[in-house]
């Protein structure tokens, strides 16, 4: 959410517009034997290439052969270059999971899914000189997106089209509400929908459930409607809910504490950089604090999304060779 975006939007005749973003370089993975992809700004994964044990190691009770992973990305106004940036990126980070291999020797079992930060949602916002400026936005509200010459909500390993299918996923847009809210939608994708069938069978009880959060925002999540905003920092706005309701609520979805992994890719502070602002992700932060050695953050304003993809998959990696059973 750009406050100056959101004036422009709803005060086009008062020529009130802002820009919200830039050019942004494309990267693309090392090798995987190469990349140092562990550890974090924020807890994380220690150091080591994804799919290190040799295949002659014994199998593991505690190890798991299969990952759910979600993407939850930012379509709002201000994510052109950044969603380009990460679409550029998917064909390595997909090549990097078909090498993967478990403790035992194992090749690993993938689904991939995407959804986006917004859900529909109605508020007021209060702009100095114009009053409360009423607003309705429509969002996926938690769905896994879905096309692309697709069958199914996601993408599976097997897919002899995996990396175009995932790649046109990601392509997400820049029309999404305005107000981030990936923890809530993380909810929404693993209850609701999955109570409605929408998302219904995607998780598998004994995969590990990886999660990457792409914004320039930090997370807003509230579940009231007809609210009133007066700025856009998350951390001190009424209503929102408490980010450990949310890690609580990927416990019951994973079958328990430890069987779930994060990435987030946000605002490490209030920065710039060649993908335009982003804000100072507080909440984020905190979740992946939650998340213990299951957690990594990145920020957005490095400009390359390739460390960042690199350490989510080194955490996952990590997280998927120390697998607790289910609680």
């Amino acid at each position: 959410m750009r406050r100056s975006c959101l004036i422009s939007s709803v005060l086009v005749s008062a020529a009130l517009a802002a820009a919200c973003s830039s050019s942004s370089p494309r990267g693309q993975f090392e090798d995987p034997a190469q990349a140092g992809a562990g550890g974090s700004e924020s807890g994380g994964a220690p150091a080591g290439s994804i799919g290190g044990q040799q295949a002659a190691d014994d199998p593991k009770a505690d190890e798991c052969q299969k990952m759910d992973i979600v993407f939850v990305v930012d379509n709002s106004g201000s994510m052109k270059e950044e969603q380009s940036n990460l679409v550029a990126n998917f064909p390595k980070f997909v090549k990097v999971l078909d090498e993967f291999k478990t403790k035992s020797g194992a090749k690993i079992d993938y689904r991939l899914a995407v959804t986006t930060t917004g859900r529909d949602v109605s508020y007021k916002m209060a702009v100095p000189g114009f009053g409360e400026i009423p607003q309705s936005e429509k969002g996926e509200n938690g769905a896994f997106r879905n096309g692309c010459g697709m069958t199914r909500r996601w993408v599976e390993k097997s897919d002899p089209g995996a990396v175009a299918e995932f790649t046109c996923l990601a392509q997400a847009g820049t029309g999404g509400p305005s107000i981030e809210m990936p923890l809530y939608a993380l909810k929404l994708a693993f209850n609701d929908r999955m109570a409605d069938g929408t998302n219904t069978g995607f998780l598998r009880p004994d995969a590990l459930l990886g999660t990457v959060i792409l914004t320039d925002e930090d997370d807003c999540s509230r579940e009231d409607n007809d609210f009133t905003i007066q700025n856009d920092v998350c951390a001190t706005m009424p209503n929102v809910k408490p980010v450990a309701e949310y890690a609580a609520m990927l416990d019951a979805a994973a079958k328990g504490p430890g069987r779930w992994a994060t990435a987030v890719i946000a605002g490490e502070k209030a920065c710039k950089s060649a993908f335009g602002d982003a804000a100072d992700a507080k909440r984020l932060r905190d979740f992946v604090t939650l998340a213990g050695k299951n957690g990594t953050f990145s920020s957005i304003c490095n400009g390359d999304l390739t460390p960042a993809l690199e350490k989510a998959l080194a955490t996952f990696d990590a997280a998927c060779k120390n697998f607790p059973p289910v609680r």
